[in-house]
């Protein structure tokens, strides 16, 4: 087992040998393996909202037949502005190319990026945690607090993820000050 262990490694040394050979390629790959890996997580993101967003057009079906109408337009409210965030994270220019075209990305940067996308995930768990409230709450005397939570966990969803488009475009534009590295 380790006899292919080590060919599978001098292998991966001969590939980078290639690669060193020709300027600027491990650059390019680097690029693209880190616009793939910004996509495969927003596309993710965007699945598991896309999910609770569907959860939420039925709730307002069972919030209709439960006789809570006055509901329906908060619950419309908080559907809408999900579907603005998933929309927008699957529709976000590709790998954020200003960002990810810079050959060296600092590590403090990608922290604060990552930050967000974890803010991403985390309000994704308040979100479901909302609306299982809210139906666990179906025929209660009163929604309003758990319906109100759930609109504003939506609109917190656009902020965070507008917020991290802005940390992206300010180190986009901080990395473009400096030449890129050609080696």
């Amino acid at each position: 087992m380790s006899d292919y262990l080590g060919r599978v490694n001098e292998e991966q040394d001969f590939f980078k040998k290639i690669l060193n050979k020709i300027p600027g390629f491990i650059g390019y790959v680097e690029r693209q393996t880190r616009r793939a890996a910004d996509k495969l997580l927003r596309d993710t993101i965007a699945d598991h909202f896309e999910g609770l967003w569907q959860r939420i057009s039925n709730l307002q079906r069972e919030v209709i037949a439960t006789k809570g109408v006055e509901y329906v337009g908060d619950l419309e409210a908080a559907s809408i502005k999900l579907r603005q965030f998933i929309d927008r994270i699957r529709t976000a220019t590709y790998g954020f190319a200003g960002f990810f075209d810079a050959i060296k990305v600092n590590t403090e940067e990608l922290n604060a990026i990552y930050q967000y996308d974890l803010t991403l995930l985390d309000l994704e768990d308040s979100v479901r945690q909302s609306i299982d409230t809210i139906e666990s709450s179906l025929g209660a005397e009163d929604l309003s607090e758990a319906v109100k939570n759930l609109v504003s966990l939506s609109q917190q969803c656009i902020d965070a993820f507008e917020k991290r488009k802005e940390v992206i475009v300010t180190f986009a534009g901080a990395s473009e000050e400096v030449p890129p590295d050609n080696s």
